[in-house]
């Protein structure tokens, strides 16, 4: 099968061409003759990978500076989705053909996959396919994040960081479903706009305007307070002049640090101001609290079905443009989700 493997770790975006098993260079190379996986226990099930998703976290680990670090060479890639390929004696919950989709640690950047058949979750009838494969980290992020954690509730300000980026998007759309007075910062006219298509309450562009002032302009105009619940993927800067926006309670939910720069938040000043500072490393609930993620994966999905929630897909390539697609995160070209969409017509078929 054909398989993105990590042999070194560097840059994936340094390569501006497909990507071949001869190039020397690149820490990713593209290999058509990996071994498909086997079924490795009775409950075991083997996914034709249809579509996969792009996350900034896949992009630091290849570089080798995200905190879980996999022994060279691995497969990267976390969400997918897919087509039940084969299974095995002991599954009763899916049969080939389901359409399903799920998340692993490693190994979603090629044709097939194998997870045990409590880790998949059955894509309902009205959501595409390939849209499934972008939900599971991005929406699962912010859902565990808003809903879980922050009990975010009607009527409450979110401030939504980096708006226009994968978990972003997903943070202002369950915003609106849970009711909040939705806020967003996004950089460029183009993300702008998108945001209020989606009905966002007040969109700041923070490459024109600044943050504080524009923000402070929306609350006085509602008569509200300050942000009750900051959504921070970005750190740096932009975190510490929204701590300057945060009403007394308030909460921040510490998603990531796109900027590079780990913020500092003002031990002193959150016990004045009651503030509440939530880590939130999404992945390792499923050691700690995998119930909780298994539950908001399936509401989401129920979400989508309805039309609650859109997974808006910026990018699509092959798996050969994988350095393009690395690029297009890097450089914030995205708005939305990157994907990967993987062509299993022209692949050999599988063999158990």
């Amino acid at each position: 099968m054909e398989a993105l493997v990590c042999r070194k770790l560097g840059d994936p975006t340094a390569l501006k061409s497909s990507i071949s098993e001869a190039d020397n260079d690149s820490p990713i190379i593209l290999s058509k003759t990996h071994p498909i996986p086997q079924l490795t226990t009775p409950t075991s099930v083997r996914v034709r990978v249809k579509a996969t998703s792009l996350n900034y976290a896949n992009y630091l680990q290849i570089l080798g500076k995200y905190q879980e670090k996999p022994p060279l060479p691995f497969i990267p890639g976390s969400d997918y989705s897919g087509i039940v390929d084969a299974v095995g004696p002991g599954v009763s919950l899916l049969k080939v053909g389901d359409r399903v989709c799920s998340f692993a640690a490693l190994g979603s950047f090629a044709e097939f996959l194998v997870a045990e058949q409590d880790e998949l979750f059955k894509v309902p009838d009205g959501c595409d396919l390939v849209a499934a494969g972008a939900l599971p980290v991005a929406f699962g992020t912010s859902h565990v994040a808003l809903v879980h954690r922050a009990q975010l509730t009607s009527g409450q300000v979110l401030l939504v960081l980096g708006a226009a980026g994968g978990v972003g998007l997903s943070a202002v759309q369950i915003g609106k479903v849970c009711g909040a007075v939705v806020i967003a910062v996004a950089r460029g006219d183009e993300k702008v706009q998108f945001l209020k298509s989606l009905g966002v309450d007040h969109v700041v562009d923070s490459s024109k305007e600044s943050v504080i002032s524009s923000v402070k302009d929306f609350l006085k105009a509602r008569k509200l307070k300050g942000v009750d619940v900051l959504y921070d993927p970005v750190g740096g800067k932009l975190t510490k002049e929204s701590m300057k926006l945060l009403n007394w309670g308030a909460q921040i939910l510490i998603i990531g640090f796109a900027s590079g720069e780990v913020p500092l938040i003002p031990a002193n000043i959150a016990l004045v101001k009651n503030w509440t500072v939530h880590g939130l490393y999404w992945g390792s609930y499923k050691i700690h609290r995998p119930v909780v993620l298994e539950d908001s994966i399936r509401e989401l999905l129920s979400w989508v079905a309805k039309g609650r929630i859109t997974i808006c897909i910026s990018h699509t390539y092959s798996l050969s443009e994988a350095s393009l697609a690395f690029a297009a995160i890097k450089d914030r070209k995205a708005i939305g989700k990157v994907m990967i969409a993987i062509d299993n017509e022209r692949s050999v078929k599988s063999k158990l």
